[in-house]
C-alpha cells in the first residue's frame, strides 16, 4: 500500500533516510532532525511531499502497517515548458523489503500525482556507481540526461555568494 506520509511517520522516515545515507556511503551526512522533516512536510508552508510504502505486518496495529519505504519529492519549474514538474529527492525501500514492488508502486503513485497536477517532468538524480538503481529506473522507461551534470552550491558557498549581493563601490544591488 502506498499513502501520503503522516506526522506519525516522521521518525520512521528519518530512520529510513539514515539507512539510505549508509547505503550511499555517507553515513554521517544526515543532519536533518525530526522537527526539520516535520516542518518540511507538514509545516505552514510545506516545501516537500512524501509518500510511504506500507507492508502488512502482524506486529503492527491496523491500519498503519509497517512503513518500509519512502519517496520524498518537491515541485520544480521549467522555463522550457513554462510548467511545473516534480523532482524526486530520494526513493528508498528497506533492503529486506526490496523486490516486493514497493519502489515501483512509490514511483507510480508519484507519477500519478505529477500527472494530476499537470506536471511535464518527473526527474531525479542517481549516483554513477548505483547500477542496480539505474537498471531499475530503466525498466520504468526512464533514461539519464545526456550532457548534464548536477552542480551544487553548499551552505558556505551560498553565504559567500550572498555576501556579494550589494556592491559597496557603487552601492548598487544585484537584481534578484
Amino acid at each position: 500500500m502506498i499513502r501520503p506520509a503522516q506526522p506519525g511517520d516522521v521518525a520512521t522516515v528519518l530512520r529510513l533516510v539514515q539507512a539510505l545515507a549508509e547505503y550511499e556511503r555517507e553515513p554521517d551526512a544526515v543532519k536533518m532532525t525530526e522537527p526539520d522533516l516535520t516542518e518540511a512536510l507538514f509545516g505552514a508552508r510545506p516545501s516537500a511531499g512524501a509518500l510511504v510504502a506500507v507492508a502488512d505486518d502482524a506486529d503492527q496495529p491496523e491500519p498503519a502497517g509497517l512503513v518500509v519505504g519512502f519517496a520524498i519529492w518537491h515541485e520544480t519549474f521549467s522555463t522550457w515548458t513554462g510548467r511545473t514538474g516534480s523532482f524526486l529527492v530520494d526513493l528508498f525501500v528497506a533492503p529486506e523489503h526490496r523486490r516486493g514492488g514497493h519502489g515501483r508502486a512509490l514511483l507510480a503513485r508519484l507519477a500519478a500525482i505529477a500527472r494530476d497536477r499537470g506536471h511535464q517532468r518527473l526527474e531525479w538524480d542517481v549516483l554513477d556507481w548505483n547500477t542496480p538503481a539505474q537498471a531499475f529506473y530503466r525498466t520504468l522507461g526512464a533514461a539519464p540526461m545526456e550532457g548534464w551534470t548536477t552542480w551544487r552550491l553548499g551552505a558556505d558557498g551560498i553565504a559567500a555568494l550572498a555576501a556579494t549581493d550589494a556592491d559597496p563601490a557603487t552601492d548598487r544591488r544585484i537584481p534578484t
